[in-house]
C-alpha cells in the first residue's frame, strides 16, 4: 500500500530489508534534494520486525551520505515533534500503526514534522520510479547517533501547554486504567498520567509487540479494558493504537465511548480557552459540529488522512482538529495526532467539568455511527459512486474523498471511499438511531455488490 499515509504491507511479502533500506536511501536522497544537508530522525513501534527494518532504515540512509539520528522506540508523534524543533531534512517512523502485527510500514515525514503532503508524496514517487540515487564513498558515510531525551522533551512540552492546568489536575488525582496493547505507548503514557498526578491500572503495558487482539483502538476491541475500569474502580479508561498517536475512551462503568468522542471532548478542552475554527476529516461524527457549533466556531472538514487535516487547519488557523478515529492536532503543541496529547486534554476535561466521564459524554447529542470494510475493485469506485448519488437523493454531495452524501434535515450520513491504509473499500454512516445508520451501510453494500 503506497499513500499519503506511506508505504505499508506484510512482513516479508513485500517488505524485506532490502526493499526498506531502498526506499530509506531514496526517501535520504529526495528530501537531501528538497531542503539541502541536515540529518533524518528514525523511531519505531514495538512490532517484532521493528527492529530488523530500523537497522536496514539506518543502512539506507547512510548509503547516500545522510545522517541519523535513531530514537529507538517512540510513539509516532515523538517523532514528528522531534523532527519540527530540529533541523533535519525528515524523519522515518517505522510503525504500521493499527495494522495487525504481520505489517510493518514507512510513515515519511517532512522536514516542517507532519507527514509527506500530496504535493510531495508525488514528487517522491516520481523520484523513486526515475532516479537511481547517489551513493556516499567510502570515507564519507556519516554517523549515527542515538537521542533517548525525545519523548522526555516531548512529555515536558504537553505540560507547559496552557490548555492544561497540571495543579489541578494532580490535586484531582484521578484513576485511571489504560490498554496500551503491547505497543510503544505502555512506557510513555505511565509517565505521562503519573506526571498528571493519576493513578494507573494497566493491561498491555509490555512493549514487545504481540498484540494480543485487534490494535486498533475501536469500541469493539476494548472489552478487556471496560473489565479492568469496572474491577478496578478506574475513573476512565484510555486505549491508544501501536504508535500511539490515536486514543479511544472508555467511561467509568467499562461502556466504550467510540473514537469520534475523544476529538468532541478535547476540543471541548480547547474551545473553552482558545476560541477559534475545528478542522476534522469528512468521516467524523457530527458531535464535533456540536461541539464547535456550542463555542460558536466554525467547524471544517478535510478529505480523509492526517496530513490533509493538517494542512486544512493550517489555512484556516484553526485552533484545534484531529480525525474521528481518536486523533486529535493540537497546533499549539504541532500539526500531527498525539495520544498522548489527547489523554492530557480528556482528563483536564473531566477536571473542567467536574463530572464523571460518562456524564461528560452525555452533555453531548448520542449518534450511532457504522463503518464497515469491503472488497471491491477499485477501478469501478467511480461507477459506484455515480450509482450511489443517483440512488440514494442525498441533500448534500461531496465529491473531494471518495463520496459523502449528507441528509442534515435528519441528522445522517453516508461516506464511501477507498482506503489508504488498507486493500478495502471503507462505508462509514452515520444518524441518530443505529438502525438508520445500518440501513444506509446495507443499502450502499447492495449497490457496490450490484456493480462489483
Amino acid at each position: 500500500m503506497v499513500s499519503v499515509s506511506g508505504v505499508r504491507g506484510r512482513v516479508g511479502a513485500p517488505l524485506t530489508p532490502e526493499l526498506i533500506a531502498g526506499l530509506a536511501a531514496a526517501f535520504g536522497a529526495f528530501m537531501r534534494g528538497e531542503r539541502g544537508r541536515g540529518p533524518v530522525y528514525v523511531g519505531r513501534d514495538s512490532r517484532t520486525s521493528g527492529p530488523m527494518f530500523l537497522r536496514a532504515v539506518i543502512a539506507g540512509l547512510q548509503s547516500v551520505g545522510v545522517a541519523v539520528i535513531d530514537l529507538g522506540m517512540v510513539p509516532t508523534p515523538t517523532l514528528l515533534l522531534a523532527v519540527r524543533r530540529s533541523d533535519a531534512v525528515g524523519g522515518i517512523g517505522i510503525t504500521a500503526s493499527h495494522n495487525p502485527a504481520e505489517w510493518n510500514a514507512l510513515k515519511l515525514v517532512s522536514g516542517e514534522g507532519v507527514f509527506l503532503d500530496s504535493e510531495l508524496s508525488a514528487r517522491f514517487r516520481t523520484f523513486l520510479s526515475e532516479q537511481d540515487p547517489e551513493r556516499a564513498e567510502w570515507d564519507a558515510i556519516p554517523s549515527v547517533t542515538e537521542d533517548p531525551e525525545a519523548w522526555p522533551r516531548h512529555l515536558e512540552a504537553i505540560l507547559a501547554l496552557p490548555h492544561l492546568d497540571v495543579p489541578a489536575l494532580r490535586a484531582r488525582n484521578i484513576k485511571v486504567a489504560i490498554d496500551c496493547v503491547h505497543g510503544a505507548g505502555g512506557p510513555v503514557m505511565v509517565d505521562l498520567l503519573e506526571a498528571l498526578g493519576c493513578s494507573v491500572e494497566g493491561i498491555g503495558m509490555q512493549p514487545d509487540g504481540l498484540f494480543p487482539r485487534d490494535p486498533e483502538p475501536t469500541a469493539a476491541n476494548l472489552a478487556d479494558l471496560g473489565e479492568l475500569v469496572r474491577d478496578s474502580g478506574a475513573e476512565i479508561g484510555l486505549a491508544v493504537d501501536p504508535d500511539v498517536d490515536r486514543l479511544a475512551l472508555v467511561d467509568e462503568t467499562g461502556k466504550a465511548l467510540g473514537e469520534d468522542l475523544t476529538l468532541a471532548l478535547a476540543a471541548a478542552t480547547v474551545l473553552r480557552r482558545t476560541p477559534g475554527p475545528v478542522v476534522t476529516n469528512l468521516s467524523t461524527s457530527q458531535v464535533v459540529e456540536d461541539v464547535a457549533r456550542a463555542y460558536g466556531v466554525p467547524l471544517l472538514r478535510a478529505p480523509v488522512g492526517e496530513v490533509n487535516v493538517a494542512r486544512r487547519m493550517q489555512a484556516e488557523d484553526a485552533v484545534v482538529g484531529g480525525e474521528g478515529n481518536g486523533g486529535v492536532i493540537l497546533p499549539a503543541l504541532h500539526d500531527t495526532r498525539d495520544a498522548p496529547l489527547a489523554a492530557s486534554l480528556i482528563l483536564q476535561h473531566i477536571v473542567d467539568e467536574g463530572v464523571s466521564a460518562s456524564a461528560a459524554a452525555a452533555r453531548w447529542p448520542r449518534y450511532a455511527i457504522v463503518k464497515v470494510k469491503v472488497s471491491f475493485p477499485r477501478n469501478a469506485l467511480e461507477s459506484a459512486f455515480a450509482a450511489l448519488e443517483q440512488d440514494l437523493d442525498a441533500e448534500v454531495v461531496d465529491r473531494k474523498d471518495g463520496l459523502r452524501l449528507a441528509w442534515p434535515a435528519r441528522g445522517a450520513w453516508l461516506h464511501v471511499r477507498a482506503s489508504g491504509t488498507e486493500p478495502v473499500v471503507r462505508l462509514i454512516a452515520e444518524a441518530g438511531e443505529e438502525e438508520a445508520a445500518h440501513a444506509l451501510i446495507d443499502r450502499a453494500a447492495k449497490l457496490l455488490g450490484g456493480i462489483a
